[in-house]
């Protein structure tokens, strides 16, 4: 294992274990709403700050790009972090939630760690080196065809001005897929398209800490990752679509006659 990666898998068992202790006793976790529908809980901020230490004890150069601490430092190497990502679900009890913790060098994700503490599923990459869980290496699903694709997405949940548009998609996906699911953690929705668990995903207004380690895992384990045109841009627009090579090719054509002037140019 990279020196890199083993660091970030390293900082995301420590906050793994900060969040499974947690969960014995949810009614007394303190929480904070940033934002209508958007909480952040003394959880969160604990695991960060495990997170946040452990790298910079490694690479004290290093600098951060944290959910709930936002940038810190300047260096060519810069980790991309979500202490919880799906911190409404964790709140609930509602196991669906996770770590992730990506690292930049130049603006090219180069590691990624996705952990599913509920499980004690490790989702990691190193560029060029292959995606795995645990030990077992990853590949994406074998289907060709969306028909008989189970495909992840997000609903709105902080921002609605394109909810039209994305029930329409909604409405066209619901006939032409095996199926739709919305579990409310993207990170780990994008780390269960490459372990083959999903056939494709789509969603819109996602900050980079929910999806720079888990693309690199499906790019890693053969899959396609690009923003609502299939262009390079997702991770600055927010909007993603990711999937094997022919269920990406096939969601965004079922995608875009739905886009609007504002999703085409961002």
């Amino acid at each position: 294992m990279h020196p890199m990666l083993n660091t970030a898998v390293k900082a995301a068992r420590r906050a793994g274990g900060i969040i499974n202790r947690a969960t014995r006793n949810l009614d007394i976790v303190a929480v904070r709403e940033k934002a209508a529908n958007d909480y952040v809980s003394e959880v969160d901020r604990e695991a960060e700050q495990a997170i946040i230490g452990t790298l910079l004890t490694a690479y004290p150069g290093h600098s951060v790009l944290a959910e709930e601490s936002g940038a810190s430092g300047q260096s060519d190497y810069q980790w991309i972090v979500d202490p919880l990502d799906g911190t409404t679900n964790f709140l609930h009890g509602f196991p669906q939630y996770a770590v992730s913790i990506a690292l930049a060098h130049k603006g090219i994700t180069t590691q990624a760690v996705i952990y599913d503490p509920t499980r004690n599923d490790l989702f990691t990459a190193t560029r060029g080196r292959g995606a795995f869980l645990n030990e077992t290496r990853l590949r994406v699903s074998k289907r060709t065809h969306l028909k008989s694709a189970l495909i992840g997405t997000g609903f709105p949940f902080r921002q609605f001005e394109h909810i039209d548009a994305y029930l329409k998609m909604l409405r066209e996906l619901m006939q032409y897929t095996a199926g739709l699911r919305r579990p409310g953690a993207a990170a780990l929705d994008l780390a269960y398209v490459a372990s083959g668990r999903l056939d494709g995903f789509w969603e819109f207004g996602l900050s980079p800490w929910d999806m720079a380690a888990g693309a690199l895992l499906i790019t890693e384990a053969g899959g396609l990752v690009g923003d609502l045109q299939g262009n390079d841009g997702w991770l600055a627009s927010g909007n993603i679509v990711a999937g094997t090579p022919k269920v990406f090719v096939e969601l965004l054509k079922l995608l875009e006659p739905h886009l609007t002037p504002a999703l085409r140019k961002r």
